[in-house]
């Protein structure tokens, strides 16, 4: 697993390390979208986590979350346009959690994807994603995870 700055980034996942979120393809043509961990190190502890509703559909670039906490409100941004298919309810009830395990039980929302194959070409895959996550962190200042 790649580790940046002690930030944990599995590589069994495809970032999109512009706006800090993660996907992983589902085995049924959907993919379940999450924050990274550090998305969740920098915004401090989650607070609030309020995803699209199940039958919404979310434009790419925009929203599928707004996601709250002490320092920080603002949108969970998914690059895939698609229709939300499930949300993570005990996210809802347990917004921590994506500090605690962004990558298991903190998954936001999975998405019925319509340009995947478009998508995923442009995301950056695990194995590949330390340097440009080093990159990033050197241009928003973060020092890490620890």
């Amino acid at each position: 697993m790649p580790d940046v700055r002690g930030c944990h980034l599995p590589e069994d996942r495809l970032y999109d390390v512009e706006n800090h979120t993660w996907f992983q393809e589902t085995g049924d043509g959907n993919v379940r979208i999450g924050m990274t961990a550090v998305a969740t190190a920098m915004a401090g502890q989650i607070v609030a986590f309020t995803p699209k509703k199940v039958g919404r559909s979310v434009k790419a670039g925009k929203s599928c979350a707004t996601v709250e906490s002490g320092k920080w409100v603002g949108p969970a941004k998914s690059l895939a346009a698609g229709e939300v298919v499930e949300v993570n309810e005990t996210l809802q009830g347990s917004p921590g959690m994506a500090n605690d395990d962004p990558y298991g039980d903190g998954w936001m929302v999975v998405l019925k994807p319509e340009n995947w194959d478009e998508v995923k070409g442009g995301l950056t895959p695990g194995a590949e994603v330390a340097a440009p996550y080093e990159s990033k962190m050197d241009a928003e200042g973060f020092s890490g995870c620890e």
